[in-house]
């Protein structure tokens, strides 16, 4: 061994072959262990204050999940009774007037009137939808407003779904009020379908 390597060197077996660990490696390695501790800590630290509360950045992304989530629950609660004509217009006031709404079946639909118009003939006392609170994610858009994903089920009685789906939803805040500009919703099927996915 060279003399600038005067430590033991230590045999490990890996793929059949002995690998040789030098000083160096057991530097880089530390180092490494160090790094990521350093990570925890500061993830740690932008969660939690000194005193143990919660920090201003963990607060400000628990209340907009909160926003999001009652805005999904009220706009959907509309669109669930929408053959009643108050909680149709109150449904449409949710979305812009330059709505985009993307369906992986049904194709696309430009403004808040077809919009409409396509949840009259489609929707209004046919089913109603629920949300998979479990899958619900929000993500802020710094400038404009927020980003809603997650999975929702399509049920045809009160007591029965049989179908599901992912959507996202962009909400735009603007003077104080929420509105959407795009939604897609997509991935469809059947929900013996989804019980019998097994991807991670």
């Amino acid at each position: 061994m060279e003399r600038h390597e005067e430590t033991v060197t230590l045999r490990l077996m890996h793929l059949g072959k002995a690998m040789r660990i030098t000083p160096t490696h057991l530097v880089c390695a530390l180092l490494a262990a160090l790094n990521a501790v350093s990570n925890l800590a500061a993830a740690a630290e932008a969660e939690f204050t000194g005193d143990g509360s919660r920090s201003s950045v963990a607060l400000t992304q628990d209340a907009l999940y909160q926003k999001m989530l009652a805005l999904d629950t009220a706009m959907f609660d509309s669109f669930n009774k929408c053959a009643d004509p108050a909680e149709f217009k109150k449904h449409a006031a949710f979305f812009d007037k330059n709505v985009e709404f993307y369906h992986d079946l049904g194709g696309v639909t430009l403004g808040v009137d077809a919009l409409m118009a396509d949840t009259k003939n489609n929707v209004c006392g046919k089913f109603r939808r629920e949300l998979d609170v479990a899958s619900f994610r929000v993500f802020p858009i710094q400038g404009y407003g927020a980003m809603a994903i997650g999975t929702h089920r399509f049920c045809h009685t009160a007591t029965t779904c049989e179908g599901v789906g992912e959507f996202t939803t962009v909400w735009r805040e603007k003077d104080g009020v929420w509105q959407v500009t795009r939604a897609l919703s997509y991935a469809h099927r059947s929900l013996d379908v989804a019980a019998s996915d097994t991807r991670p």
